[in-house]
Parts: structure tokens; sequence; C-alpha cells
């Protein structure tokens, strides 16, 4: 990976914090989302969250998913209390395969859970291809204007889900920046804080745990793996690599988002660096620059200087 390299008099300064006059490379995906509802909200969140798991990166987990926004009941198809979760992907065969899995494994087995389309868009794919056969031939379809749902029986009653989901294709991948600072305390509850914010943008997630990455990589390995630990931003590597850490940077964090549209991960960009530089000022926080790779892979750039607040 060819990372670009930033000098002090390059970066803008902005409350004692520089910011590396660099970019976030990020890449086009394939998406879709869907709203389960449940009794409760604890156990619509129940649901999200159990299916949620293990969706970090494409490359080791088959997609990046997380929770976009809790529904109101007001506001989903059964009048229940409701979550939005949306599936990243690199094309749609590979985000019905997931959402096929993850529906079936992870919303069907939770106790009073429905799932319904949660991305309205022209091109449709499978939501209920999968845990609709669970009925063993008892499942029963109604269309309800142009929309078909499956009730499929299950112990506590039955299990509703849409036949059909929507899925976007210009959806984005991979936006990010990264928090630098003299102490990992104060880093990462700089990149807590910032999560809080992009978690107020809709159709954003941040798939990694807390929606935090300590593991940001570059391409390729010496064993032949896909992707390999980010040396230049590794703090026990200064002095053995060509560093892009200065003196005083013992600790980095890297936020990622996944975004419906390039317009919302903008916005999240934008949300995540005010709160960042805000919450930075007084937690050692140092620096704050982007994940990139020249500019050779991605057809996405985001530059920081333009969503700065």
């Amino acid at each position: 990976m060819s990372e670009e390299k930033v000098t002090s008099n390059e970066a803008i300064v902005r409350s004692g914090i520089a910011i590396d006059d660099t970019f976030a490379e990020a890449f086009g995906m394939s998406a879709s989302g869907v709203v389960i509802t449940a009794d409760s909200a604890k156990w619509a969140q129940q649901s999200a969250v159990t299916m949620t798991g293990f969706g970090t990166s494409v490359i080791g987990c088959g997609a990046e998913c997380g929770i976009d926004h809790e529904v109101a009941a007001s506001d989903t198809p059964d009048g229940r209390p409701g979550v939005r979760v949306l599936v990243f992907g690199f094309a749609p065969d590979m985000v019905e395969e997931q959402l096929k899995n993850r529906v079936g494994q992870c919303v069907l087995t939770s106790p009073g859970s429905a799932c319904f389309n949660g991305v309205e868009a022209g091109q449709k794919i499978g939501l209920s291809s999968g845990p609709r056969f669970f009925g063993d031939g008892w499942q029963t379809a109604r269309k309800l204007g142009d929309k078909r749902y499956w009730r499929v029986p299950v112990m506590d009653g039955e299990f509703i889900i849409e036949d059909k989901v929507g899925v976007v294709t210009d959806a984005v991948g991979g936006g990010n920046f990264l928090v630098i600072g003299r102490d990992r305390v104060g880093v990462l509850e700089t990149c807590e804080l910032a999560v809080e914010a992009i978690a107020k943008v809709p159709g954003v997630i941040t798939p990694f745990p807390g929606g935090i990455v300590r593991s940001g990589s570059k391409v390729g390995s010496k064993y032949g793996a896909p992707a390999s630990t980010n040396d230049a931003f590794c703090p026990v590597l200064r002095g053995a690599v060509s560093s892009n850490l200065g003196p005083e940077d013992n600790c980095v964090l890297e936020i990622v988002i996944d975004g419906l549209t390039s317009e919302a991960v903008g916005q999240a960009m934008t949300a995540g660096l005010a709160a960042a530089l805000e919450a930075g000022q007084s937690r050692n926080v140092t620096r704050i620059s982007a994940g990139n790779y020249g500019g050779n892979l991605g057809q996405h750039h985001y530059h920081l200087k333009d969503y700065l607040p």
C-alpha cells in the first residue's frame, strides 16, 4: 500500500490538533436494509445486535453490517417497535446470501420477531427466500397492495417476513478517519464520542466493534493474506519502518463508515470530525489523518479538509 506521507506544514491546525491534508479512500458497494420488529424495543434491539454480529469487514465476514437507527412503532409495518439494520457487500447476490443466512439464524429465531424491507429501491432481492422454507410446507403467503408477506409457523406463534427487499448498488464502504494521540485512553474516549455523533446521521453504519477499529490495514501481506497491519501507523514499529507517526504519537484508532449514499458518508465524516476535534482538545489527541491506498483502489475520495466543521 502506498500511504500518503504528510509533513507538518501541510496540515491544518484546529484547536491544537493537526488535520493532515490527505483523504479517505472508499469503495463502491451494494447495500440493503431490513426493519426488525418485536413485541418490545428490547427484543427488536437484541435481534438486530445478533444479526449484525461478525459483520465488520467483507475481507473476512462476508458482509459489513450495523444498526442504523431505532424505528418508532408508528413507522413500522406492524405497529411495533423496530430497528433498521444495514448490510453491505460487493454485489447484490452477495448481500442476498448474507440476508438469507443472518435473518434465518438471528431474526427468525428471536422471540416475537418480524422482518420487513428497510430500503426502498427499484432493484429488489429476495428476503424470504431462505427463512420461509423453515415452515416445511406450512408457510403461507399474503399480498397487501404490491407487497407479498410470508407467515411461517413457529413455536411462539408466527414469523412474518416480507418477500423482497430493496438493494442499492451505489452505496459506499470504507469512508474513514484516524485519530492519533499520546495515549490510548484519550484516543479511545475521543473515538467513542465521534461514533456517537456519526450514529445520528441516517443511512450510515460504523461496522467495527463499537464503531472503532484498532487494526487498520494495508493491502497484501508477506504471507499471502489480502491485508496486513498498517505498519506506517503502528507506534511500536516507529524506527523500524517508514513511519507516519511523530515522536509523541503513541496510539492510533480508526473509524470506518459505510453509507447508503456517498452524501451520507460525507455527512457522517463531518459529524465525526467535528466531535473528534471537540473531544480531542482535552484528551491528548495530536492529529487526525485518514487511510488510503494512494488513490489507486477506491473510486470515492473524501478529503479531510472538505469535511471540517
